[in-house]
């Protein structure tokens, strides 16, 4: 492997690793914070990818904008679609048994499964990147890297850095972390605790969301494609740590690298390196790379 190669496959696992923590990082919110296993996570993915699809016509017919007003528009109503949802299904599952939240999130993917194909059918789309972000970088001689992956990863980390600044330097931060650790005590404080766990919600939906419809240009646009990202999305927040956003980057990261260069240089065993990955780190630290918070 020559050094044009070998950065090309460091950048691809760069933009994998981050991508996927954008979609993890809701999860392990939802989970690990509010104690919500919800399989229903990556349909919300697919949501995003399929915003970024439709909306994209609406948008430049109704208001004349691009594929950034797109995201703007799917970002505003994917909050609201977060916050309708936890008001109406996940704010009843708080104190039920998890049994009960793997059939009622479930039930929630088949329903977004049979809504998707009623409004936009089964056929695999695709959705072109905006011309701002459609050239190419030259990386060496005769090797070149997109422009949009490289906007993909610029997206991802400075969502990264806004998410820990709001958990651990603003007033609203330790509200959650507080209320993830001590429900009742919180209540007593005054702090109207449904509230909160409903913008924790709607913010995790809005992040994996954003995520779809970030990556929709490069991965096209398929049915079932929110049960593929929810595995790994899953493995991500086993090896991080439930509810640790720093946790959830970092094994990201070791997930992009092991799974961009696995593909690379094991082909046969690429699809069970980030298991062993996984299997590993959990025999030394079985609690996670980090705890929550």
């Amino acid at each position: 492997m020559d050094a044009a190669t070998f950065l090309i496959q460091c950048l691809n696992s760069l933009q994998y690793g981050l991508l996927l923590f954008l979609v993890a990082s809701g999860l392990t919110l939802i989970f690990g914070i509010m104690g919500v296993i919800n399989l229903a996570h990556g349909s919300f993915y697919m949501i995003g990818a399929y915003m970024a699809y439709a909306l994209a016509p609406v948008v430049a017919a109704t208001a004349g904008g691009g594929f950034f007003t797109t995201l703007a528009v799917g970002f505003v109503l994917s909050i609201a679609l977060g916050y309708v949802l936890e008001w109406a299904f996940f704010a009843f599952l708080y104190e039920r048994e998890h049994l009960q939240q793997v059939l009622m999130t479930y039930g929630l993917i088949l329903v977004f499964e049979e809504l998707r194909s009623l409004i936009v059918g089964d056929d695999v789309h695709g959705v072109k990147a905006p011309p701002l972000l459609a050239g190419t970088i030259p990386l060496g001689d005769v090797m070149t890297y997109p422009v949009y992956r490289l906007f993909i990863s610029g997206v991802c980390l400075l969502l990264a850095l806004a998410m820990w600044f709001v958990f651990a330097r603003t007033r609203l931060g330790m509200t959650i972390r507080a209320g993830a650790t001590n429900r009742e005590m919180v209540q007593s404080l005054g702090v109207d605790i449904k509230f909160l766990y409903r913008v924790v919600f709607a913010a995790g939906v809005a992040i994996a969301v954003l995520a779809g419809m970030v990556a929709a240009p490069v991965s096209s646009v398929y049915p079932g494609m929110g049960q593929s990202v929810l595995i790994i999305c899953f493995v991500v927040v086993v090896i991080g740590g439930i509810g640790s956003i720093k946790g959830a980057l970092l094994a990201a990261l070791l997930i992009g690298v092991v799974d961009t260069f696995g593909k690379v240089l094991l082909p046969q065993a690429a699809g069970v390196l980030v298991y062993v990955l996984m299997a590993v780190i959990l025999l030394w630290k079985p609690e996670g790379l980090f705890r929550a918070g």
